[in-house]
Formats: structure tokens, C-alpha cells, sequence
């Protein structure tokens, strides 16, 4: 039978850490991606490609090609402003988060787009092709083996990460478009390792094995042979248990405006990545937006330590590292004991 259906995010055996940090970006798009490593048929791919099912509607702009939304004019390609300055307004449509697969063989043109530069050289108009990073932007941006990307792409992902914005020049001709996305990759680490600077993109990390359970491993074949057998049957039976993850995510973004966060964990995180050594202040900050966001997932408004510590596990390991090939462990009761002799000064009299 053709399969027309994704596997069910929601039938994935296992694999808990990875579904919570991919279902915590879809619910705040600001904690900058995840990294998925682990060995092969561990579910990555398909965990990411499931995540589709799970996303709702939001506005667009009609016809923009970067689906600007019309409520963030700072975020506005020039073409939505230019219209919004004309006409006063901008016609809007509902459209849907989606996630954007990026070829590990993409070429740099296929991923930035393209600028016809006889046509701006003889009539001085900017015509773009727009490419993958055009239709990433307010989406997620998935790279399967994104440790084999070449420099060159790596390079563009990198420049447009920390900008928000792509730019294309050819010719000393420059065009810029949005491109704010979610960046998630996954790869097996043992075709080779990420360069630094991309790792210490991702905002969080997660490590994937197999399960080792007679009873988890059972249950994963039985429910792959399910699927292959009947794809829309199988996920009309998980199709209940997707709409609570999705009402799930629909409350957490309700909520997570009105997450608080006391000082006294803002202190707590620097105190952390200081006694860490970690390098920079990104992890600082990953590390708070992701706990306010796990609080508005267990559907709280004030984080609490735990928040904070599972928060670190997603976002500290992988920038353990000080070089290339050094292996990014986190002796994580180190992080817990200084928490401890933090609560226990904090009950001092």
C-alpha cells in the first residue's frame, strides 16, 4: 500500500528526552534547535519528519514567499513592507509551521537562493529565485547527516543563524530576505563530528540509542510492521493521542508569556555554567529560555529548580568540549550537588 501518512509522532517507542526537546522548540521557536545524535534506526528522522502532524495554524501573509507574519513588522521581507507602506495593510492567510528538509548534497545556490544579474545589470530590478532558506523562515530547517554538510552551506546556516536574515551577493549586487528558523539536525556520530561553531548553534542537544528492553524493542517492530501494513489505519489509532500532544503544545504557548522567573535562578544559572567553565554567555541564556518553556510545558507560570536542571541536560554536554575531538561528557551530579549546597545556603537562618 503507498504510504500518504508520516509515522504518528505520538507511536514512537521510547525516545523520550529527544520527543520533549523537539516538542519544546515547536512550542518556543527561540531555543535555536536541536541536535539529535545517535547511532542509526533510532527514530531520528522519523521523529522530526512527525513533528509536521503536530504543528497548527498561524497568519501569513497572502502570497509572501518567506510566509512573513503580519503581526512582526520588524520581521517583514522589503516587499511586505513596501506593501504595507502603499496600501495600509496586508491581506492574510492561515497558514502552518512546516519542516523544511535541506539536502546533505544541497549546493549553496540551492540553499540561499539565486539573483538573475542580467536582469538587474540591463533594467537594475532585483530579480531572486528564492531557495531553501526563503521557505525555512518561521519554519523548522531539518538536516539529516548535517555533520556531512560542506563548509560553504555550513557557513551560509551559520551567518544566517545569528542573523536572522539571509543575504545573497553576486556582482556587487546584494538582495537580504527573513530567515528565522529552527534548526534541527540529526547524525550518527560515527561518520564524523560538527565544527564548533555549528554545535554551539544548536540551543539544545540530545543523545539517542536503542532500547535495550525485550519488551520496548517488541514493541517497536510490532508497531513498524503496523504501520508499513496500513499507514491511515494505524495512524487513526494514535490520532487521539496526537491531539493531546497538540493541545498540549497549544496550552504552553498560551502560557508561556506568563512564565516568571525569580532572581535567585537567574543567579543559580550563572553560577552553573561558571562552575562549568563553559565558554560564552549563549548557554546562560538557552538555559533559562529553555526551563521558563518547560515550566509552560508541565503547564506552570513560575520555573522551578527542576525546570533549571533538566534544562541543563539538554543544553550544557555538548558544549563541554574544548577541542574538535574532545568528548563532550557533563558529570551531571557535579551540577546537582552545587544546587544542593545552593538550597541549603538559602535555608540558612
Amino acid at each position: 500500500m503507498n504510504q500518504t501518512k508520516a509515522y504518528p509522532f505520538a507511536a514512537i517507542v521510547g525516545q523520550e528526552q529527544m520527543k520533549k526537546a523537539l516538542l519544546l522548540n515547536i512550542i518556543n521557536p527561540k531555543l535555536n534547535g536541536v541536535l539529535i545524535r545517535g547511532e542509526k534506526g533510532t527514530a531520528k528522522s522519523t521523529a522530526v519528519r512527525a513533528l509536521a502532524e503536530l504543528m497548527d495554524e498561524r497568519e501569513e501573509v497572502r502570497g509572501c514567499p518567506y510566509s512573513c507574519d503580519p503581526n512582526e513588522e520588524a520581521c517583514w521581507c522589503d516587499a511586505c513592507r513596501e506593501r504595507f507602506e502603499r496600501e495600509h495593510q496586508l491581506e492574510t492567510v492561515k497558514g502552518q509551521m512546516r519542516v523544511v528538509d535541506l539536502p546533505v548534497s544541497a549546493t549553496e545556490d540551492r540553499v540561499v537562493g539565486t539573483l538573475d544579474i542580467e536582469a538587474a545589470l540591463k533594467t537594475g530590478e532585483k530579480r531572486f529565485e528564492p531557495g531553501l532558506l526563503a521557505q525555512a523562515n518561521r519554519n523548522i530547517l531539518y538536516v539529516d547527516e548535517i555533520n556531512l554538510l560542506d563548509d560553504h552551506v555550513v557557513d551560509v546556516l551559520l551567518d544566517s543563524a545569528a542573523m536572522g536574515v539571509n543575504t545573497i551577493e553576486r556582482e556587487g549586487i546584494s538582495f537580504s530576505h527573513p530567515a528565522r528558523f529552527t534548526l534541527v539536525g540529526t547524525m550518527n556520530p560515527e561518520e564524523g563530528d560538527l565544527r564548533p561553531q555549528l554545535l554551539d548553534r544548536f540551543g539544545m542537544a540530545v543523545d539517542v540509542t536503542g532500547e535495550h528492553e525485550v519488551a520496548l524493542r517488541t514493541e517497536v517492530i510490532r508497531r513498524r510492521l503496523c504501520f508499513e501494513e496500513d499507514p491511515e489505519s494505524f495512524a487513526a489509532l494514535y490520532e487521539p493521542a496526537q491531539q493531546e500532544i497538540r493541545k498540549r503544545i497549544q496550552s504552553a504557548k498560551a502560557l508561556l508569556p506568563r512564565v516568571l522567573l525569580t532572581d535567585n535562578l537567574l543567579t543559580l544559572t550563572a553560577k552553573i555554567s561558571i562552575f562549568l567553565e563553559v565558554d560564552g554567555h549563549r548557554s546562560d541564556i538557552t538555559m533559562v529560555k529553555t526551563a521558563m518553556t518547560l515550566a509552560a510545558y508541565y503547564g506552570r507560570t513560575e520555573v522551578e529548580k527542576e525546570d533549571l536542571l533538566e534544562a541543563a541536560r539538554l543544553v550544557l554536554p555538548h558544549r563541554m568540549r574544548r577541542t574538535p575531538f574532545e568528548e563532550g561528557d557533563l558529570d551531571f551530579s557535579k551540577v546537582e550537588e552545587l544546587v544542593r549546597k545552593e538550597e541549603w545556603q538559602e535555608a540558612r537562618p
